[in-house]
């Protein structure tokens, strides 16, 4: 499906914007492992969302969709079931990743994952790799690509220093070390912590030790059984993104979105135009913050001038799914902004490096690719065309927010992949013209 997104006028009003997809994911998960059911209010109705309902009920857990809230009966932590046929992912890459963690200690169980073209070019070694040290097998097409089988086997515990940081490995191992004595995992710098959160909410023996400025090393020890009873989604501030980069790019515009998550570990972004100069007004949570509760507030965005920055290595995994939007921002900004030690931007839904590069050049943008990044020189704006989002969501959003902003719009190709995470984002946008 394609989408018409013409240059907009102010953007004005409230808006309260889709779910948080991470937290929904592991929401989803945790509950399916939960000895008794758990109640979750605002869970994300989105494609990858419905993704991890279809797991787990294929692994044994009912799922209650009620108007007030959805219910998850959970399978508890040792008693997954057999799916009758291969567990399908979709193009959910952190089910993809997470899910393994809990069918790795499932003795004698035996589970192929799959999921559409997309997912089969993504790569599972870095989640196989410390499976495969803590007792259980995996085996992969070429040895590293989707469709996968997860053979479980009783676990050991390890200390595992992630080679490149990543919250979705993390929580994989983190999962996974529930029903060993100890596993501890050790990140090279701060990656998001919700599944930190929720296990510890849940009643899991897991400490945290370390600093914002140079990671954390997570400990989680044998756990009888987990207990959410009930759990709140707020906003999610990768979908607020999209919103703010409009707010801040349409002269005039001035717009107040509702319950939206400040983790500090999500809030990358959020800092990064700040720096910019960027107006994003909201109680965000300061670094280093803890605990069992995902933080939620009201973030007040206005237009205004920008500049250029530099966005470097160890600010990459707080703001890693909103780095285009850094590049759309840096065509409007004065100067230059670059960013780097972005490799990982290369194995998401797409080559997000190549993609956004590409996307943005045909819009009229000075924008070059670099091995780990990219680097923009601000011209004012863009003049807009067309944008093929390659089935990549985010780069569907990145070219409706580029046409609100440009000279002449831009057309979306295969804009139905924005439905993966903020499904009504088009009517959303209506509402504050």
């Amino acid at each position: 499906m394609n989408a018409r997104f013409d240059p907009s006028g102010p953007l004005r009003g409230r808006l309260r914007v889709p779910a948080d997809k991470s937290i929904s994911h592991r929401a989803g998960i945790i509950a399916a492992m939960a000895s008794e059911p758990v109640a979750i209010r605002n869970y994300l109705q989105a494609a990858d969302t419905r993704s991890t309902l279809h797991a787990v009920r294929e692994l044994g857990a009912i799922v209650e969709e009620r108007d007030e809230a959805l219910v998850i009966r959970g399978c508890g932590l040792r008693n997954a079931q057999l799916p009758a046929s291969r567990i399908d992912v979709g193009n959910a890459g952190t089910l993809m990743r997470l899910l393994p963690g809990w069918l790795a200690f499932q003795q004698g169980g035996v589970f192929k994952l799959d999921g559409d073209d997309s997912i089969r070019a993504r790569p599972i070694d870095r989640i196989a790799g410390p499976l495969e040290l803590m007792g259980a097998r995996i085996e992969a097409r070429a040895g590293r690509f989707p469709p996968f089988t997860v053979y479980g086997a009783p676990l050991v515990g390890i200390d595992y220093r992630l080679p490149v940081a990543s919250a979705q490995v993390k929580s994989c191992v983190l999962l996974a070390g529930l029903l060993t004595e100890r596993t501890a995992v050790t990140e090279p710098i701060p990656t998001r912590d919700h599944t930190e959160r929720m296990l510890l909410r849940a009643g899991a023996p897991l400490e945290r030790e370390g600093d914002p400025d140079g990671g954390y090393t997570t400990v989680v020890s044998n756990t009888d059984e987990l207990e959410l009873n009930e759990l709140e989604i707020p906003g999610d501030p990768s979908s607020a993104a999209f919103l703010i980069a409009a707010g801040v790019l349409v002269e005039g515009s001035r717009l107040v979105l509702e319950d939206v998550g400040v983790n500090w570990t999500r809030t990358g972004f959020i800092r990064i135009l700040e720096r910019m100069g960027g107006i994003v007004l909201g109680e965000l949570e300061p670094p280093g913050a803890f605990g069992t509760l995902e933080p939620a507030c009201d973030l007040d965005v206005s237009e205004g001038p920008i500049e250029g920055t530099t966005v470097e290595p160890h600010e990459v995994p707080l703001a890693i799914d909103e780095l285009p939007l850094v590049a759309l921002l840096g065509c409007f900004a004065e100067g230059e902004t670059v960013v780097r030690g972005a490799g990982e931007l290369r194995v998401k839904e797409s080559d997000r490096i190549a993609t956004v590069v590409e996307g943005l050049r045909g819009l009229g943008a000075e924008i070059e690719a670099t091995p780990d990044g990219f680097a923009v020189t601000g011209s004012g704006g863009l003049r807009g065309g067309r944008l093929d989002a390659q089935g990549d969501h985010r780069l569907a959003l990145l070219g409706a927010v580029a046409g609100l902003a440009s000279e002449e719009g831009v057309e979306v190709v295969g804009m139905d992949a924005a439905s993966v995470s903020y499904p009504g984002f088009a009517e959303d946008v209506a509402k504050l013209r």
